[in-house]
């Protein structure tokens, strides 16, 4: 039967969550080095450490998720103050212990409530799905095009609010805040109120093949945009030589993934889920070809390969946890775990991108903010662009063993 209730609340909670994510890791190294001194290899090594405690942290919360979804609209509740008020210490609270000890421990406790409410809500996304027409494709539609609107606002938010205060990631971090409280209320009621049930360990859920599968392509097609996302601010200052419209170029990339997610559902429901995905997937290798030959001063058709990237990016997001969100309820239970594995498997890459991409960065000589040789410039370039486009095709060739349910 047909649930009437509205899907907007889905769409406003995946931007809450979408916008302390990918965002943090564009913005937040950065900052700090800016801001604070901190080398790029001290923060990537923290980043790393950080993704190694998700080793364990994330299946123990899906553990913990799937065992509590009767007590879960308390611990969403929870777990969104926690992250509203590292968020505020992360960037409006000078330090109170050594910098990057600070930028630790505020990301730590950041990154655990993003996971747990990350796992929370693409579970509840399962149940969900199965009350509407549209089933698992309509609701990711609504949920990921909310994330990359989220996620768009919350990239060029410190540029836009740099116009208008002298501190502008204090006003990005209190309005992250405030998102905290508009995002737990508007999702008060899609919790439900199931009862406690005996949860499958995170090792049943691996001893299953196509599970095994999923959680793989969901690792190699995540390098691609984990590369990316941490070198884009470097690659727009030092190779295209354009600083100031990091801010504008960041809002077209995910503007274009925003505008193109539903756009990609409806052509699932007609051409089939892998068949769109893959061609998601070479827009993307497309795109990072004609990165490689991208001088400075070429603004115009870097912007065209942001819109086209940022379209490629929505293939993935739209498409990508709908078949795992299907293939999950097809197998009657743990859905929290499997999420709580797929959270681990997404964000570790951003982990190796952190601490394999800066040291080989700092080893060719690249500075930021500072003028570089042709040598660290095109090392740049290969990690940016190249890199991105051999693991595309990884996820490619992995994407096509994948068994496939449709809808």
């Amino acid at each position: 039967m047909t649930n009437l209730r509205p899907l907007w609340p889905w769409s406003l909670f995946a931007a809450l969550i979408a916008s302390a994510g990918l965002p943090i890791y564009i913005h937040a190294p950065k900052f700090y080095v800016d801001e604070y001194g901190v080398s790029l290899v001290a923060l990537g090594v923290v980043l790393f450490g950080l993704r190694l405690i998700d080793v364990v942290q994330d299946p123990v919360l899906g553990w913990l998720a799937e065992r509590g979804r009767a007590h879960r609209r308390v611990m969403v509740a929870g777990a969104a103050l926690v992250m509203g008020v590292a968020m505020l210490g992360l960037f409006a609270v000078p330090p109170m212990l050594p910098p990057l000890w600070w930028f630790g421990i505020t990301l730590a406790a950041l990154f655990s409530a993003f996971s747990l409410l990350t796992i929370c809500f693409y579970a509840q996304g399962v149940a969900r799905a199965g009350t509407l027409q549209g089933g698992h494709l309509q609701l990711a539609s609504w949920r990921e095009s909310g994330a990359l609107l989220g996620i768009s606002v919350a990239a060029v938010a410190p540029a836009v609010l740099g116009l208008l205060m002298d501190r502008p990631f204090t006003g990005f971090a209190a309005g992250f805040a405030v998102l905290c409280v508009a995002g737990v209320v508007a999702m008060r009621g899609e919790w439900g109120a199931a009862k406690a049930q005996a949860a499958p360990s995170p090792l049943a859920i691996l001893a299953e093949p196509a599970a095994r599968r999923f959680l793989l392509l969901a690792m190699v097609n995540a390098a691609p945009v984990a590369v990316t996302s941490t070198l884009f601010l470097f690659f727009v200052e030092s190779r295209i030589g354009a600083p100031d419209l990091a801010g504008p170029l960041l809002l077209l990339f995910f503007l274009a993934a925003a505008v193109s997610a539903p756009l990609w559902g409806k052509v699932a429901a007609r051409y089939g889920q892998r068949n769109t995905l893959m061609a998601g997937m070479v827009l993307a290798i497309v795109a990072f070809g004609f990165a490689l030959r991208l001088e400075t001063g070429d603004v115009v058709t870097f912007a065209m390969i942001s819109a086209a990237s940022g379209a490629a990016l929505a293939a993935d997001m739209v498409l990508l946890p709908a078949l795992f969100a299907r293939h999950l309820s097809a197998q009657n239970g743990g859905e929290a775990i499997g999420f709580g594995l797929w959270s681990f498997a997404s964000k570790l890459t951003l982990a190796f991108a952190a601490l394999a991409l800066f040291p080989i960065l700092e080893a060719q000589g690249y500075q930021s903010g500072q003028s570089n040789s042709p040598q660290a410039l095109q090392a740049l370039t290969l990690l940016y662009a190249g890199l991105p486009c051999v693991l595309k095709l990884c996820a490619i060739g992995l994407l096509a063993r994948t068994p496939i349910l449709e809808e």
